[in-house]
């Protein structure tokens, strides 16, 4: 069965849904755009669209960063030699890789388009998705009409899932409501930024999330269910370990890049070991309990 999302049976936000459109076509470092277009091509026939998103969207200077994309397919079994990397893809979605193009760097994640769509939902107790494309978002590259639509649709669904999720305190103020939840999601995963990190990003760009989080809230979904964060607590720390052995395998350098993000958010001074290049999951399984216990990462 393919992972088609088919745009005509997405239901759309109505005051939502203009403000992620007009937010995922501003413009972006053309450099960006060019790395967009590349990565796309190497999965020519199965691309249909590419997210810029993460913290180098504030950044001018790009050089020396690694930057973020989602790559979102039309079919994890058109997009991969390999069945078994379509498997892990379908069943611990996404798998990352890196990229370098021009001189810059980046980390790609992949999802079919269905998946991107359900991700974005409230329907998921996973947040890895929506928490993320309820922060700013470029979309990048798009094959046609269609992938941009489907595309558009699918981040306007990331903000409700979000606001729900979290659920409003009795005389809570929209900016205070966004702090929480992303403070929350922080709590779900295996994350190195500092606790005031999901504060900081409100605070960078208030107006915006003022503005979507009032068409958001009018349109949270009905059956959306707030709480549950206990049981995310522990299903998103193990799938986080998960998705640490499957990037053993499936992304050359994952090591390396989990330390280097580790260092630059913590502030830790990791140096890898040989055995620890040699044997990456070994690795990863016995440095992320060192790193919960030191706090570097929670």
């Amino acid at each position: 069965m393919a992972d088609n999302a088919d745009a005509g049976g997405l239901s759309s936000p109505p005051r939502l849904l203009p403000l992620v459109q007009a937010e995922l076509s501003q413009p972006v470092d053309p450099r960006v755009r060019d790395m967009a277009g590349a990565l796309a091509a190497q999965y020519r026939g199965s691309a249909r669209a590419v997210m810029f998103y993460g913290s180098c969207l504030r950044e001018s200077n790009l050089d020396g960063l690694m930057l973020d994309f989602y790559l979102i397919m039309s079919d994890y079994g058109d997009a991969y030699d390999k069945g078994w990397m379509a498997l892990a893809n379908r069943l611990i979605p996404p798998n990352v890789f890196p990229f370098q193009h021009n001189g810059l760097m980046a980390k790609y994640a992949v999802l079919s388009e269905a998946d991107f769509h359900r991700l974005n939902g409230s329907e998921t107790r996973n947040v890895s998705v929506w928490a993320r494309f309820a922060q700013p978002s470029r979309l990048v590259w798009a094959v046609d009409a269609t992938a941009r639509t489907n595309a558009e649709h699918a981040v306007a669904r990331a903000a409700p899932s979000l606001l729900a999720a979290a659920g409003r305190q009795q005389g809570e103020d929209m900016l205070d409501w966004w702090r929480r939840a992303f403070s929350l999601t922080y709590s779900v995963e295996l994350r190195a930024e500092r606790k005031s990190r999901g504060a900081s990003v409100v605070d960078a760009d208030p107006e915006r999330y003022q503005a979507f989080g009032a068409a958001a809230a009018a349109e949270m979904p009905a059956d959306a269910v707030s709480g549950g964060w206990s049981r995310r607590r522990l299903e998103g720390k193990l799938l986080s370990m998960l998705r640490l052995a499957k990037a053993s395998f499936t992304y050359a350098g994952g090591i390396e890049y989990l330390a280097w993000k580790i260092n630059r958010h913590a502030g830790t001074q990791i140096e890898l070991k040989p055995w620890q290049r040699r044997w990456p999951l070994l690795a990863a399984v016995t440095l992320v309990p060192k790193l919960l216990r030191s706090g570097a990462v929670r």
